[in-house]
């Protein structure tokens, strides 16, 4: 009786661990991708490459995620479950070393394709082994400390991405990562069972699909990355890196379509409730990404916020997206509209990005509280139901092909949000330069009395009169060159809030997602 009970303890408490551990492996992959958008100006500058390289970065981390996403189900039924995490947390380890070595654009951008490569295969992974690995008593409380792990992470990574920047270097962005990988994968190799997920029947490899797939979403990446610099100075090779991007998709798709054993599997993935469930994934990864990598930009260098202020702020809206999540985990089951839970959510952010929008450049931090604490309502009210509603639509037995095609499109969103933000935002900045500069002429008294008086101010100092006149014109661009950024990103936060708000539409008249 004693050996039966000490058994029944053990594998509740082997149970516990395992939900943890998947909720940890998620949580890490999202805990190091928000350190990285979070500190990427800081990590971009330390290497000496410009803010718009960071699409190129981005993209190559997506394209090496959407592979192992895409390989995900031949690999498991090959591998087994636990050697295929094993592998992905070896090649996700040294991504993040050969990251925290880079010294220039080339190296950080390999690092994070081969660190994607790791990190596709988390995600998708651990959701889909909670059906696998739990009973269905089980199963509500492993999601909840899935779904928690994930908010928790999102309130830690901004504060502590601003903490390592400011106090160490950008670098340990990266080496902060890595004994939690070796943790895990000690994890991975106690718990797991050994064979779980693995096909008893040989798993018939075809390559053709594979580099298909490759060549595809990497000309649909670089358009995203490009589009804005080649439109102008090559749009002949834009327009051919596009269609080719388009064929390949269509030809990947109806390969996937037609074959027996496919990649990703479309057929069985028509439901109009998955199809609607999708886009509406595509609109909150695309709005909470864009999001994402503007605010610290904006705090930073538009409001001249230091940058583990702005960790923090960042880190308290996201800390209200935890308490909301709370709250959503005990009492959205009572809430039979999810639909007005949804429309509430994507509202909340057009609220959040407008009052961004209308901040003063002399604001007080404490100006920021009441837009972060209105965002930090999107991530819970939008995405959860949309995930619970479209899930739903497929069953247990659809789910995991749902959600291999679903991460995919989410890396997709992800990279594309991320490189539309960072050249929307070079591309606004110019503009606003040049048009603030524009005015700075000699018929402008404001401009010109402003200057004589620094010009003076800097011969006082010591300057030769020509000496003067140019430290005053560098300190004059300067300015200009702040106020750009800084409507620059107001600009960004009236579009955002104008998707946020169609978003809200889209939802309204949708039917199959109640």
């Amino acid at each position: 009786m004693k050996a039966q009970r000490w058994q029944a303890f053990m594998h509740r408490r082997k149970q516990w661990l395992l939900m943890w551990l998947l909720g940890a492996m998620v949580g890490m992959e999202f805990l190091e991708n928000g350190m990285f958008v979070f500190g990427s100006s800081h990590i971009l500058g330390g290497i000496g490459v410009a803010p718009r390289e960071f699409a190129q970065v981005q993209a190559a981390y997506a394209i090496g995620s959407m592979l192992m996403i895409a390989l995900q189900q031949w690999l498991t039924r090959h591998f087994g479950y636990r050697h295929y995490l094993l592998i992905a947390l070896l090649l996700y380890g040294v991504g993040d070393l050969a990251s925290a070595n880079a010294t220039n654009l080339a190296e950080l951008t390999t690092a994070r394709l081969v660190q994607g490569m790791g990190g596709g295969a988390f995600f998708i992974s651990t959701r889909v082994l909670i059906p696998l690995l739990f009973s269905v008593q089980q199963r509500p409380k492993a999601v909840r400390i899935y779904m928690l792990s994930i908010f928790s992470v999102g309130a830690i990574a901004p504060v502590l991405s601003a903490w390592l920047v400011d106090n160490w270097g950008w670098r340990w962005v990266f080496w902060s990562v890595l004994p939690l990988v070796g943790l895990l994968a000690l994890g991975v190799r106690w718990l797991l069972p050994r064979h779980l997920g693995r096909s008893h029947t040989p798993v018939h490899f075809s390559v053709a699909p594979v580099l298909m797939f490759v060549l595809a979403v990497g000309c649909v990446q670089w358009s995203f990355s490009e589009a804005r610099y080649e439109l102008f100075d090559r749009p002949e090779r834009l327009i051919l890196v596009v269609l080719t991007g388009v064929l390949l998709l269509g030809l990947f798709g109806l390969h996937q379509w037609k074959h027996d054993e496919p990649l990703l599997h479309l057929r069985d993935l028509t439901h109009p409730g998955f199809l609607v469930g999708i886009s509406l994934y595509a609109l909150y990864y695309f709005v909470i990404n864009f999001s994402n990598y503007l605010f610290p930009q904006f705090a930073e260098q538009g409001l001249g916020i230091p940058l583990l202020t702005t960790g923090w702020l960042n880190s308290f809206s996201a800390a209200i997206s935890l308490v909301v999540a709370i709250f959503y985990i005990r009492y959205a089951g009572k809430v039979s509209n999810k639909r007005a839970m949804m429309m509430t959510g994507c509202t909340a952010m057009a609220l959040a990005c407008w009052w961004m929008s209308k901040i003063a450049p002399d604001a007080p931090v404490s100006a920021l509280l009441g837009a972060l604490v209105v965002k930090g309502f999107f991530g819970v009210l939008m995405v959860l139901p949309v995930a619970a509603l479209t899930f739903r639509a497929l069953g247990d037995k659809l789910f995991a092909k749902g959600y291999q095609s679903k991460n995919i499109m989410r890396q997709m969103m992800a990279s594309f949000a991320s490189a539309v933000a960072a050249v929307a935002l070079q591309d606004s900045q110019f503009t606003e330069y040049t048009e603030l500069m524009g005015r700075v002429t000699p018929g402008n008294q404001t401009a010109v009395a402003w200057l004589t008086q620094l010009q003076a101010r800097f011969e006082g100092l010591g300057y030769a009169a020509g000496q003067a006149h140019g430290a005053a014109l560098a300190e004059l661009s300067n300015v200009v060159h702040h106020q750009a950024f800084f409507m620059a990103c107001q600009n960004l936060y009236q579009w955002l809030a104008l998707v946020a708000a169609l978003a809200a539409v889209v939802v309204s008249v949708q039917r199959h997602l109640k």
